[in-house]
């Protein structure tokens, strides 16, 4: 047989080879395309999701046995919905305001951080039931409680909140004659309150509750808003809704259980 001939069968075998594989990739491709997310999280055996841990009681960081791990009540729901997985769980700790980015763009598989299903980031993202509810306060420093009792009070004054929250919708919206000063993480937030660079914090009362617990120089005032709390949810990205559905399905069992509180209380407790 000439060269010829040889470099001819070559040239189609090679050719023959790079159309299996394509057409190989591409069923690949379709199948993976087919399937749930549920599906792809079962198959890569972890759950990832994204949180801001500088936000206790829901989620902080906190050092055990000389680690440091991120806990909060709601890494304790977070668990409990890998466990009906029967999945790892992997953590991604982020700015609040980065979350959904992460989420949208596939970086993580749900968003688990105290966060508010507004109309707003229902345009973006899908949520799933309501599995908490709490009512907005102030932080102030000790020294000022009696001084700040009402939002009036804080006229002309700072206000500190974390960047794209519920609470700096509610700040601005309520408060708006204060200078509102909007940070990424609230860690950030308290030292600027015990440094004297802002009058006041707006955060979630649980949240507050435990600053002002963690830190002797600081308590939560006496302010009242009208703003209506529409409760924490978990985030996943739009057109999910297997996700939803097991997400829900293990909030149901939580609820039903009572168990959420007894997370609640247990985080509470480690708050240092």
């Amino acid at each position: 047989m000439s060269k010829k001939i040889l470099g001819k069968l070559g040239a189609i075998i090679i050719s023959l080879t790079m159309v299996i594989s394509l057409v190989a990739c591409g069923k690949n491709t379709a199948s993976n395309e087919g399937k749930s997310k549920v599906d792809k999280i079962k198959e890569s055996g972890k759950l990832v999701i994204g949180t801001c841990a500088d936000y206790p009681p829901y989620e902080f960081h906190k050092t055990i046995n000389g680690k440091d791990e991120i806990v909060g009540f709601d890494i304790t729901i977070a668990k409990e919905i890998a466990k009906d997985l029967g999945v790892k769980l992997e953590i991604k700790d982020m700015k609040f305001d980065g979350l959904l980015a992460a989420l949208q763009s596939g970086n993580v598989d749900m968003v688990i951080a105290g966060m508010n299903p507004t109309e707003d980031r229902k345009k973006s993202v899908d949520f799933s039931k309501v599995y908490y509810q709490a009512i907005q306060s102030v932080v102030v420093r000790a020294e000022d409680k009696d001084k700040f009792k009402s939002i009036e009070d804080f006229k002309g004054k700072k206000i500190g909140v974390q960047k794209g929250t519920t609470q700096e919708e509610v700040a601005k919206k309520e408060m708006t004659n204060s200078e509102i000063k909007s940070l990424g993480k609230v860690t950030d937030l308290v030292l600027e309150l015990q440094n004297k660079k802002v009058d006041g914090l707006v955060l979630e009362n649980p949240v507050a509750v435990s600053y002002a617990k963690n830190g002797k120089d600081l308590a939560v005032s006496n302010v009242k808003f009208e703003n209506k709390d529409k409760g924490a949810s978990v985030a996943v990205k739009k057109g999910n809704k297997e996700l939803v559905d097991a997400i829900d399905k293990t909030l149901d069992k939580l609820i039903k259980e009572k168990s959420i509180d007894k997370f609640v209380t247990d985080a509470n407790e480690q708050v240092e």
